[in-house]
This record gives structure tokens, C-alpha cells and sequence, in this order.
């Protein structure tokens, strides 16, 4: 059961490693948790006593080699291993994880192939189950297609799509061949899904005829018109009618019930391919030029995900799995190996507060979900919103909530054990696109502490540095490294040889190791807090602050619905800069100021309190919901923002530029 509520708001390392855990998972929960039984595992093999997670840890960072194979044997990939778990295990990057290995992703995400769901859609209310013989059937079709139609292994096929079963369904027939998977939601505006599929140059796109989103409907067809005059590498664009749209003003088209009929009554080839063959092509954000290109693949995504799905999130059999994600952000390739566990898949598209905030716990009691996976974001809008799931639904399957996208402040801790559920795994992640993966993330064993995040992931040998690349004490804050290889390394960024962007990106600044762009500390649990991204770190007067840390004080006044920090360059120094978007009818008064000025000196230090406060009414986002405040910080500096296109929102930026309160 969870222990009593501590009321202390702020959230130093030192403050929180005085409290008690906000919860401890039961010994029956224990005994019967995935990572209880690999521990298990691993000690009747090497005869290694594993008492606890800091062990287990222990063992996966120093014996790497052994530890890996470990999960491949424990979470049953199927595929030939090899006897070389990994050449050249010290070279960073360089580092080879299986060389001798031959696999099929698609085969492991359909080892399955009864009647029972494998994917369950809700698409604002638009309902639709495909049971796991019926998924199998259609990837064998799709595959057979692509084949028909010459495509072959290393060919790419992209997809500007909604989260929808057929999605999952072109994805998996295309890794079934060897072909490269990449997608983007349909949100994205034109120009956005040509800095991204234009770099690659695919030779089939697979897109709806609209989507759905606030009880609206948008018709993307002229978007696709202008994809294809500007992308002639696309050979032919495989329509799936979802939004009711009339298509035929579209060229070389293929609805997709005929795409599936070329393909029709032929099994599955399960062509064997080398462990890093490209799988996946994923982007990062681009709020600072065109995207970065990121390859990743098959192997290393596969044992990855199997080791965060089944040791870090207890995903067993017959689970019901959900993620709240777009086909543009990770979280989606992430949800989709959960059919690698023999996982029900919970597909949900459209905006999380149609027609209301209960839609998503309606959906978990509906469909009996165990994992119920959002953002930070979410869980703060419903606790502005005054919600209370626990009291409006039952939510008595639901194991595990993990957050991820931003940091989860600790009074979201709160709020899910107090208007969620009290018996609940809270696991606060944090990974990214360029690892397709997380670093840090939860243990289900192990108990949760207010405002941390629990653990380093197994195998992931996560450290935090100073600035002179020196490991830093407990406690002590600075960038967020990892210092030994791990499989879902990207196999490089496309188009990059030498590999020098590559390099440039992740092991310029400590070299030989990964730098991850986090401004974090680790505490005396062995947890993980992350303050922000260290590009964004604020250095009034030389002290580097994490911006999270402001927002985690300014974001639990009533009036703030959402905030966005900066530094300024003034005066030859920085000074700290708000902006602040309020509820409807509150303006920014001199009182509300002085109220946001000292809840922010009282509850961190004054070191932290804004110069300037200003209100706005929209916050510029990525499509995958981050705020953008290196891109805020150019427009108020006068810089150009040379990818606009990547902001959900773009036309925000406005309200930043040439502020009078910032010039003086």
C-alpha cells in the first residue's frame, strides 16, 4: 500500500531522499513480477546471488556481454544469436551487439495468431478490433504486395498516417521484407513531411484520406497532391479510407482493400536478417534546422524494448497496452514491440479531452488496459482541470501509469496516487528518439519516491557528469551521459558519411561517451531527476538552473495553465524570463507577479525568481506535444527559427517576437 502523503513542495535530491516512498508494490506483486523471475533466471545460470534492482543492475553495466544475452534467451527472440554477443565492446561509438545474429522483427510481433485481439482502435469514438490471426493474415497480404510491386530490403516506405491498425499493419509487412519504416502523423504540414521523407526518398507512402481530432474532420488529400508533385521518388500512394474523403483526384493510388488483394493467400516469408539491419528511420524534432535522419535497427530496437517492456513495465501475456502517442513520435515504434510480449495492443486517436478528460479512463475500463502510458503534460491538464478518475472510474486492471515527453513534477506524484489510484506503479521515463528507448524508467519491485524518476535502465551504464566530464557526486546536478555502448545505439543518421553529424551530435563534448542533452542529477535511492534540457540550462549570474524547476513551481499556481522559461542575454549576464499562459479571463496582474515571484523564491531559491513575467496565450510545441524553448529563445534574441514547420504551432512564435518588455 503507499505510504502517507508528504506535503513538501520543493524538490532538491537531499529533500526528497528524507522522505518516505509514495508507494511500495506488494510481496505478491514482487513475487510475481517479470523481472523477479529474470533474476531467477540469471542466478540459476551464473550462480550469482541477486538480492535486489541494485544488484541486478550492477550485473547488466559490468558483465554487458552475458547480461544482454540474457534477454534475448529470457524473453525468447526468435532468431539465431550467434556465439559473439557483442565486437569491440568498449568502442563508443563502433561497438558491434551480435554480429553473427540473423532475425526478423516482424517475426517477433507475430508469434501469435489466434482469435484473440491483438489490436483494440478507438478513434474518437470510432471502434474497431483485429484479433491476432487477422493481423497476421493482412501483414502477409501487405508484404506480398510490396514484393508485387518490387520493393525491396532496404527500400524505404513512409507513412503519414494516423494511429490506426493499418498503420501497425504496413509497418510490420514492410520490416517483414527488409524494407525501412518511417512516419510522421498527418498533422504535419507539408513542408514538414518533405524535410523529413524528402531526405530518404521512399518509394511507396502509405496515407489516410483524413483524420480526426476534436470532433472535427480534416481532409489532407491536397496536402498528399503536394507531397507527391515534390517527392517523385514516390512511386505509388496506398490510400486508406478513414475520414470518408473522396480520393480520386489522387494519382498513382491504390486504395488499400486492393493493395491488400495483390497480395491475397500468400504465408509470411520470414526472410533472416543481420541483427543491425535497418529497421527504422525516425526524426528529431527540427525546431533548429531540417531534421536529423535517425536509422535504427531491427535487433537492437527488438531486445531493447523486450527488456523495458517485460523487466521495467511487467508486460505479460494477454496485457492490455496502451501508449496516448501519434504515429510522429516514438512512443508509437515503442508501443508497437509490445506485441513481442504476446500484448493486446490499445490504439487511440484524436485528442485526449474529446468530448471530455474521462475519455481515456473510459477507455481503460472498456478494454480491461494494464498499462496506461501518457505525459506529463496529461496528468498536469487533468489535475488543472479538477479531475478525479479514481472517483469516475475503476481502473481496477490498470497496474502500471508511466509518464513521459517532459519531467513529472512531484505534485503529479500526488495527484495520481490521490485522484488516479492509490495502488497504482507510477513510472516516470525518459529516453528519446535518438535511442528509440529510455535511459532512465521504472521498476515495478521497487518503490516509487515522490518527484524521481526510479532507476538507470538495465544495461545502461548512466552517469551524470560535471562540466569537466568528471562523474558528479549524488545529488549533484549536470549532464546526463551514458558511458558504455548498448544496442539501440542508432546505426548512424542517413546521409551522413563519415558519420560526422552523427558524431557531432551525441560524443563531441565528452568523447567516447554519450552525451543525451539532459541537465539531471542522481539521488541517493540511485533515482534519476531530470531538471530540463541542458541546451536550455538558465546561467543567471554563472548558477545553472534547470528549467523544470521552475516550471514545477510555477505550474501548481491556479491561474497557470502552462509556462515556457528562457534565458536573456542582458547587460553582459542573463536574466530569467516567463512567459505564462493563464485560464481564460485571468490577466497577468502586479499581484499575480508578485504571487509567481514568490512561490518561485520560497520553494527554490531566489536565484530562480523570473526578471521579467509575460503573458501569452499559446506556448509553441513540437507535434509530439515538447515546448520549444530554444526556438522561443532565437525569436527573442532576433534570430531566424529555421525550421518553423517541425512547431504544431508555429504562428505562437509571434507573441514572442519584439516584446517592448524585453528591451529594457
Amino acid at each position: 500500500m503507499p505510504s502517507a502523503r508528504c506535503s513538501v513542495t520543493g524538490n532538491h535530491p537531499a529533500i526528497l531522499a528524507s522522505m518516505p516512498p509514495i508507494w511500495e508494490p506488494s510481496a505478491d506483486r514482487i513475487a510475481n513480477a517479470r523481472i523477479t523471475a529474470f533474476m531467477r533466471h540469471v542466478g540459476a545460470k551464473t550462480g550469482r546471488q541477486l538480492d535486489n534492482y541494485s544488484d541486478l543492475y550492477r550485473y547488466s553495466v559490468e558483465h554487458r556481454a552475458e547480461f544482454w544475452s540474457d534477454v534475448w534467451t529470457f524473453c525468447g527472440i526468435r532468431g539465431e544469436m550467434g556465439n559473439r554477443p557483442v565486437d569491440d565492446p568498449d568502442k563508443m561509438p563502433g561497438a558491434r551487439f551480435f554480429p553473427d545474429a540473423r532475425l526478423n522483427f516482424a517475426e517477433n510481433l507475430l508469434r501469435r495468431r489466434d482469435d484473440a485481439p491483438a489490436l483494440i482502435f478507438n478513434g474518437e469514438g470510432r471502434r474497431r478490433t483485429v484479433t491476432y490471426a487477422e493481423l497476421y493474415a493482412d501483414v502477409g497480404r501487405f508484404a506480398s504486395a510490396l514484393r508485387h510491386a518490387g520493393v525491396r530490403s532496404g527500400d524505404r516506405i513512409a507513412a503519414y498516417m494516423p494511429n490506426l491498425p493499418e498503420t501497425i499493419v504496413a509497418a510490420l509487412g514492410t520490416a517483414s521484407i527488409g524494407a525501412v519504416w518511417s512516419s510522421c502523423s498527418p498533422d504535419f504540414g507539408v513542408q514538414g513531411v518533405l524535410d523529413r521523407f524528402g531526405q530518404i526518398e521512399p518509394r511507396i507512402l502509405v496515407a489516410a484520406d483524413g483524420y480526426f481530432f476534436a470532433g472535427k474532420r480534416f481532409d489532407i488529400v491536397p496536402r498528399l497532391l503536394d507531397i507527391q508533385r515534390a517527392l517523385p521518388s514516390i512511386e505509388q500512394t496506398i490510400v486508406v479510407p478513414y475520414a470518408g474523403v473522396d480520393c480520386d483526384r489522387l494519382p498513382r493510388s491504390t486504395q488499400w482493400a486492393e493493395w491488400l488483394r495483390a497480395g491475397a493467400n500468400e504465408q509470411i516469408r520470414f526472410e533472416q536478417f543481420s541483427f543491425n539491419h535497418p529497421l527504422y528511420i525516425l526524426y528529431s524534432s527540427g525546431t533548429t534546422g531540417v531534421p536529423k535522419c535517425i536509422v535504427h535497427g531491427a535487433g537492437g530496437t527488438l531486445i531493447q524494448h523486450l527488456k523495458e517492456h517485460q523487466l521495467h513495465c511487467d508486460i505479460k501475456a494477454g496485457d492490455r497496452v496502451f501508449y496516448f502517442t501519434t504515429c510522429g513520435w516514438m512512443m508509437w515504434n515503442w508501443l508497437v514491440t509490445g506485441l513481442a510480449s504476446e500484448a493486446t495492443l490499445l490504439l487511440y486517436d484524436g485528442s485526449p479531452f474529446h468530448p471530455d478528460g474521462r475519455v481515456l479512463f473510459d477507455f481503460a475500463d472498456e478494454t480491461g488496459m494494464t498499462l496506461f502510458g501518457t505525459s506529463a503534460k496529461f496528468i498536469d491538464a487533468l489535475n488543472k482541470a479538477g479531475l478525479s478518475p479514481g472517483r469516475t472510474h475503476r481502473l481496477d486492471t490498470v497496474r502500471t501509469m508511466t509518464s513521459t515527453g517532459s519531467p513529472l513534477a512531484p505534485e503529479s506524484f500526488d495527484f495520481v496516487y490521490n485522484h488516479v489510484k492509490p495502488d497504482i506503479h507510477l513510472a516516470s521515463i525518459s529516453g528519446g528518439t535518438d535511442i528509440v528507448s529510455c535511459f532512465v524508467l521504472g521498476v515495478p519491485t521497487a518503490p516509487v519516491w515522490r518527484g524521481e524518476i526510479q532507476a538507470r535502465g538495465l544495461g545502461m551504464r548512466v552517469e551524470v557528469f560535471d562540466g569537466q566530464g568528471q562523474r558528479a557526486p549524488a545529488g549533484e546536478k549536470g549532464e546526463l551521459v551514458c558511458t558504455a555502448t548498448f544496442p539501440s545505439m542508432p546505426l548512424g543518421f542517413w546521409n551522413d558519411p563519415g558519420g560526422r553529424k552523427y558524431h557531432a551530435a551525441y560524443f563531441e563534448k565528452f568523447p567516447g561517451v554519450w552525451r543525451h542533452g539532459d541537465y539531471a542529477a542522481i539521488t541517493e535511492h540511485g533515482g534519476v531527476i531530470i531538471y530540463g534540457r541542458s541546451d536550455a540550462v538558465l546561467n543567471p549570474g554563472g548558477v545553472r538552473i534547470g528549467t523544470a524547476e521552475i516550471y514545477r513551481q510555477v505550474e501548481q499556481i491556479d491561474d497557470v495553465v502552462e509556462s515556457l522559461v528562457i534565458g536573456q542575454q542582458w547587460e553582459r549576464d542573463e536574466r530569467i524570463v516567463l512567459f505564462v499562459r493563464l485560464k481564460d479571463g485571468v490577466r497577468l496582474t502586479p499581484e499575480l507577479e508578485d504571487r509567481i515571484r514568490r512561490r518561485v523564491r520560497e520553494n527554490a531559491s531566489p536565484r530562480h525568481v523570473p526578471a521579467r513575467i509575460l503573458q501569452v496565450t499559446e506556448i509553441p510545441r513540437t507535434k509530439s506535444g515538447k515546448i520549444v524553448e530554444l526556438a522561443v529563445r532565437e525569436v527573442v534574441h532576433g534570430r531566424e527559427i529555421k525550421n518553423a514547420e517541425a512547431l504544431a504551432n508555429p504562428e505562437a512564435l509571434e507573441q514572442f517576437r519584439n516584446r517592448a518588455e524585453l528591451q529594457s
